[in-house]
């Protein structure tokens, strides 16, 4: 008789482990374009709601790619740092993610963004509570909140998304980046993300050098 259960299991499984090696060829493909930010979101905080031994070999698999997979980075001088809540992460992945962004940190040519047990709602009210907790010790008034000050207690002080690009024909946000992203153009390839390489993304940069972006101006 045949586990389906077991046999779906070896197919998300599958799917993470060719997503991870796609990730890294990508990687490079997209920082050798003179691309100089790129965000990933690798977890979200609802992705602690699968199954346990899917999360589970996600974590491991994290463990992997920061300590093994992902070192062509530092040789590549780009700087790697994270995204998103380090609460009910193991210690072992705070600790890889803590080891890469330290042996990054003076890196200068290109920023690697992982938003790993992020969520976009998350950031904004880590943000507030940041804030708020600075107006209470008097180190800022209610006066002087602006979007500089907000965009300044995000997660990582990074510019404003140019594209977002999301694979398998899905059209939505899910929670990435809600902030950063408000005049980001979006790009909804319908190849799962194992499948979306170089000749993929450059359709997405073709697609994006096609859009008029007007940031709220009257079209040309």
């Amino acid at each position: 008789m045949v586990d389906m259960r077991k046999c779906l299991a070896n197919l998300v499984v599958g799917g993470h482990q060719e997503g991870a090696k796609n990730l890294k060829k990508l990687t490079k493909y997209i920082f050798k374009k003179n691309i100089k930010y790129l965000s990933v979101y690798a977890f979200s905080t609802e992705n602690f709601k699968r199954p346990k031994e899917e999360v589970d070999y996600l974590m491991n698999l994290f463990i992997s790619m920061f300590t093994h997979d992902f070192t062509f980075l530092l040789k590549e001088n780009v700087k790697v740092v994270f995204s998103g809540r380090k609460k009910d992460l193991p210690l072992k992945v705070i600790k890889a993610m803590h080891e890469m962004e330290e042996k990054s940190k003076n890196n200068t040519s290109a920023t690697f963004n992982v938003c790993l047990n992020y969520g976009a709602q998350d950031e904004m009210v880590d943000a507030v509570y940041k804030i708020s907790q600075k107006v209470l010790k008097q180190e800022l008034k209610l006066s002087e909140i602006t979007k500089e000050v907000v965009e300044d207690n995000l997660y990582q002080k990074l510019p404003p998304l140019d594209l977002v690009i999301r694979t398998s024909g899905e059209q939505r946000l899910s929670n990435f980046m809600l902030w950063q992203s408000s005049y980001a153009e979006f790009y909804f390839p319908k190849c799962h993300f194992p499948e979306f390489d170089e000749k993929e993304f450059d359709k997405a940069l073709e697609a994006y050098a096609s859009r008029d972006r007007r940031f709220g101006n009257v079209s040309k």
